[in-house]
């Protein structure tokens, strides 16, 4: 897969797809897995030296590879496609000067407390941690290594370190995740209720549709077996005074004042499928080298001055 982090990163490959002509020669390079330049420049009718410029655009851009092979005849030119999947950013990264803000990422691994029922388990991005639904496995120390985490009820709790500079209050915590259901096997229509919670508070509930398997997760490793949860759904929950919003919607009253956040205070979010949910689907938590989006647990923390207070 090729990931372009940039409109402007992605400049030559833009450039290079924007011929019909080289659209072609991907698409025959597709079908044929692989062709010479005589097979390309007679299929298109075109003649090698035309061919050559496109060719090399192609190749610079890293959309093809062209392998010189020798043969009783000379050398020839092989062409192949190089990715199998193009993935464009379009939206630009939230920039961060460090003011009055701080901003982590938590491994999905690195759960702090757990209590889960099967089906569950944990993977890295090269193998399954320890044995599929043996819940001792989540006290392994290898557990900080998971990229993906799942179980069907229970729940997961981790620590946000608190960088919160002295004199200061917490005004806003926005996290984003991607989580999905835990189903047997993979079912799209199979929903769950995920509760969410700072230091025991519960933020409230988002019922996840299903557990994705349709297709594969675009950065779920090759190794992955093809009928378990590929991919879940990016959420995004934000707490601050007014409220508790996930994608912008309320879905509680509960604000930040309610926690009394100070540098001392412990932060502690936790995900959890309760024991009496209406929809009992069970949670998966994908991380880096997991899903669709390629991202831990991110947390950014908004803070401004407490007047009137002085350092303790």
């Amino acid at each position: 897969m090729l990931h372009i982090k940039s409109v402007e990163e992605g400049l030559k490959i833009f450039v290079a797809l924007g011929s019909e002509l080289r659209i072609n020669i991907i698409k025959l390079l597709i079908e044929h897995t692989e062709l010479n330049m005589n097979e390309l420049a007679s299929s298109l009718g075109v003649t090698n030296g035309a061919l050559t410029s496109h060719i090399k655009k192609l190749e610079d851009c890293g959309l093809i590879c062209v392998i010189s092979e020798h043969n009783g005849h000379g050398n020839q030119k092989i062409c192949r496609v190089n990715v199998d999947k193009l993935l464009v950013d379009i939206a630009p990264k939230q920039s961060d000067d460090g003011k009055n803000t701080y901003t982590t990422d938590i491994k999905v691994g690195y759960f702090t407390d757990y209590e889960v029922l099967p089906t569950c388990g944990l993977a890295s991005s090269q193998a399954i941690i320890g044995e599929v639904d043996d819940p001792r496995y989540f006290a392994h120390p290898d557990r900080y290594q998971a990229d993906i985490v799942w179980f069907t009820k229970g729940y997961v709790e981790y620590v946000i370190p608190n960088l919160l500079p002295p004199l200061q209050k917490i005004d806003q915590i926005t996290f984003s995740v991607e989580i999905g259901s835990e189903a047997p096997g993979i079912n799209n229509d199979w929903p769950s209720d995920i509760t969410i919670s700072i230091n025991n508070v519960e933020l409230g509930t988002w019922t996840s549709p299903g557990d994705f398997g349709d297709v594969p997760g675009i950065f779920t490793p090759d190794w992955w077996f093809p009928n378990w949860n590929q991919y879940g759904l990016l959420k995004m929950i934000v707490v601050n005074q007014y409220g508790t919003f996930i994608d912008g919607l309320k879905i509680s009253s509960v604000t930040i004042d309610d926690f009394k956040l100070d540098k001392r205070s412990p932060i502690k979010l936790k995900f959890q499928v309760k024991e009496d949910a209406v929809n009992s689907g069970g949670l998966t938590i994908f991380g880096s080298s997991f899903g669709n989006y390629n991202q831990d647990i991110k947390v950014r923390v908004h803070y401004s001055p407490v007047k009137g207070k002085r350092e303790e």
